[in-house]
């Protein structure tokens, strides 16, 4: 058992309960109760080569510059925070996904403007989320702009424990009326989808709900004065956001947009500004816990692409962080009750529905606000001739192929 390396998936890996070792190539793994949603959770069973991790010392910091495993690259150089090269695998085992490229170079650039300058500089190929107000500059260079339907919600994850002022569901709700998602969206170029819940309305589990996530300043304005607060008397509390990073969107930019609206209803959001990396600490913690004093919100965008990843960790009362990432402690009998039962459940079909009717529920309590969904646009240059876009944050760089 390694601990550093327990921290990074546990919660995404709720279910289990031991794990045997059968024969040199089958391993057994025991749930703690029926859980037919744990074939999503295999793919967070990351595999790091023990042989590698003895040989360097057992220290993680030189595995992280010196990895070994099966993969279509080798990492060839690594300057923490600069740059990773990564070499064409020929001895990958599957002939058929080579690498069409011979080497790639994936450089950090967590700000939008300095992604798209650098593209249009010619000193990058490819970048994730271009500035969308450089979108038409982008295009008329001659860069491709692709995008894709992306399971994925930009949010502020609310903390229900007592103290917060969010266990009232009239100041829940009036965060969700108070914002302006077309305008979000013309703020992101187009870029992005407005959302009606935690996942859209496209999907098998989005149910009916009966509270609409619309705008209405004015309805937004009397739940908040029927709580106690208005632009007179604000209700003042922190947000812990991050300052950019992947699936974050335009975080800055879209925060300061939603600050701005929150506080023409009688809501002054203070933000707390760190990396990415140090949100996921504080994310994991919960909202219970010390780190978090003082903070009644994060804005970590989710990945929402099957059941686990969608509700049951975020809104089961046994996903409660740092169990899981149920990070503000919400509880709702009902939601527990739908849950475990489509967790039992090996119809998808049946599964669907009571996915649906908890989706329902959970968007009816307000237990998030939601703001948009991603479509993960992408700028290509031109001597990029193939990159298919996946419908998710992961991306199969194999298939990058340049002129």
């Amino acid at each position: 058992f390694d601990k550093r390396q327990s921290a990074q998936v546990k919660t995404r890996l709720p279910s289990v309960a031991s794990y045997a070792k059968i024969d040199d190539f089958t391993v057994e793994i025991t749930t703690k109760t029926v859980d037919s949603f744990f074939p999503y959770q295999m793919l967070w069973f990351l595999v790091s080569s023990p042989a590698q991790y003895d040989k360097l010392g057992k220290d993680w910091d030189k595995f992280a510059s010196q990895p070994s495993g099966t993969g279509p690259f080798k990492l060839t150089k690594l300057v923490p925070r600069e740059l990773a090269e990564l070499t064409k695998n020929p001895d990958y085992w599957d002939k058929k996904r080579l690498a069409k490229a011979d080497k790639l170079i994936l450089i950090p650039m967590p700000e939008a403007l300095t992604r798209t300058n650098a593209l249009l500089a010619g000193q990058v190929d490819l970048i994730e989320t271009p500035a969308p107000d450089a979108v038409p500059q982008l295009k008329a260079a001659g860069m491709r702009i692709v995008d894709n339907v992306t399971p994925h919600v930009w949010n502020y994850h609310l903390s229900v424990l007592p103290g917060s002022p969010w266990t009232d569901i009239r100041l829940r709700k009036a965060l969700n009326l108070a914002i302006d998602r077309d305008a979000v969206v013309g703020l992101m170029s187009g870029l992005a989808k407005p959302a009606k819940g935690q996942v859209d309305p496209s999907s098998p589990w989005f149910g009916k709900p009966t509270f609409e996530l619309k705008y209405d300043l004015a309805a937004a304005k009397k739940l908040v004065e029927e709580a106690g607060y208005s632009k007179d008397k604000p209700l003042k509390t922190t947000f812990i956001i991050a300052q950019g990073g992947t699936g974050q969107m335009l975080s800055l930019p879209m925060n300061e947009f939603l600050q701005q609206s929150f506080k023409e209803i009688g809501i002054d959001i203070d933000f707390k500004v760190v990396e990415l990396e140090t949100l996921y600490s504080h994310w994991r913690k919960g909202a219970a816990d010390e780190m978090n004093a003082g903070i009644t919100a994060n804005n970590i965008a989710y990945v929402t692409s099957d059941p686990l990843y969608a509700i049951v960790r975020f809104f089961h009362s046994g996903q409660v962080a740092p169990t899981g990432v149920n990070w503000g402690g919400y509880k709702n009998p009902k939601v527990d009750a739908l849950i475990d039962e489509a967790k039992q459940t090996f119809d998808s079909a049946k599964q669907d529905a009571l996915l649906a009717q908890a989706h329902a529920l959970i968007v009816d309590d307000a237990a998030l606000v939601w703001v948009v969904h991603d479509t993960n646009p992408h700028a290509l240059s031109p001597k990029v001739k193939t990159f298919v876009q996946a419908q998710h944050w992961f991306q199969d760089l194999t298939q990058i192929g340049l002129e």
